[in-house]
């Protein structure tokens, strides 16, 4: 096989790795919540996958150069982006059925365009991604408004979603601004373990373990679990970092469109989760929104 096109299959393979298993995490995470803590097992999935990554990278001589002020930049965004993004997706997945989730979450890049505008400094967006803006916005509107038992969303799930996608924007904003070991592996698996903790920390204050009974833990939990660490995690990241090396990043962004779509379908067909008229519209409104800020915004 020649090169470039052996080339071609593993970024096609990657692109599959990033559409489909992070299209499929939002129904394993609801499989997990089913019998195990939301907080305490996303605390221990992160860790795990931050600190088995940190010390390849070790190995690999890549910790030289770590210092305090890297940890700390580590801490903040671990916090937003694990604790507060992660996090929420877990929570609100105990009251909010996973296609939803993930349409809801889809919204970061609005909040991200918005954080970005009214930042000191900041710039205001071109005509397109106002426009997709807008869209979004009201799609998400109708997505969460009151509506038929089969329609509706849980109203407290909802507001922990808008703000888990708004704390994963602020983290990705924040991050220009902090300082970060070279490799972006290494900061990576320093704000997993960072994330991670913080999680664990706020399962222990919640007190959310003391209302499991390990002998109601079902095999499809433990099964997802497993399923997040090694894919969702550690493929699933594998995959998109390669992807940044060798391909634009607004078409590698174009995950952030495509995930959405995958947990519907998934949500429906697995876990049987309806899909009623106003959900479709609601959630291609979003998912056309969520394409053009991607694709018209440096």
């Amino acid at each position: 096989m020649d090169a470039p096109r052996h080339r071609r299959w593993k970024i096609a393979l990657a692109f599959a790795c990033i559409y489909l298993i992070w299209g499929s995490t939002y129904l394993a995470i609801r499989f997990v919540v089913e019998t195990l803590p939301p907080l305490g097992t996303a605390g221990v999935r992160f860790l795990i996958a931050g600190a088995g990554l940190y010390g390849w990278l070790a190995w690999r001589g890549e910790m030289r150069r770590v210092t305090l002020r890297h940890w700390k930049s580590a801490a903040i965004l671990g916090s937003l982006f694990f604790l507060g993004g992660n996090g929420g997706v877990c929570w609100a997945e105990t009251r909010v059925p996973s296609g939803l989730t993930a349409l809801v979450i889809a919204t970061v890049p609005l909040w991200i365009v918005g954080l970005d505008w009214v930042r000191p400094g900041g710039s205001k967006p071109k005509r397109w991604v106002l426009a997709g803006a807008a869209l979004g916005i009201l799609g998400v509107a109708l997505l969460v408004s009151p509506g038929t038992a089969h329609e509706g969303i849980d109203p407290l799930g909802a507001l922990v979603l808008l703000l888990a996608s708004g704390s994963w924007a602020l983290g990705t904003v924040t991050s220009r601004h902090l300082d970060h070991p070279g490799n972006h592996l290494t900061s990576t698996a320093m704000q997993m373990i960072g994330g991670g903790a913080a999680l664990l920390l706020a399962s222990a204050v919640t007190g959310e373990i003391a209302d499991v009974s390990p002998s109601g833990v079902s095999s499809r939990s433990i099964a997802a679990f497993v399923y997040l660490i090694l894919a969702g995690s550690l493929v699933g990241f594998s995959a998109y970092n390669w992807l940044l090396q060798v391909m634009p990043p607004a078409t590698v962004g174009t995950y952030a469109f495509v995930n959405p779509g995958i947990a519907v379908l998934l949500g429906w067909a697995v876990a049987g989760e309806p899909v009623t008229g106003r959900i479709l519209l609601a959630g291609g409104m979003i998912v056309v929104a969520v394409a053009l800020i991607v694709t018209r915004r440096r």
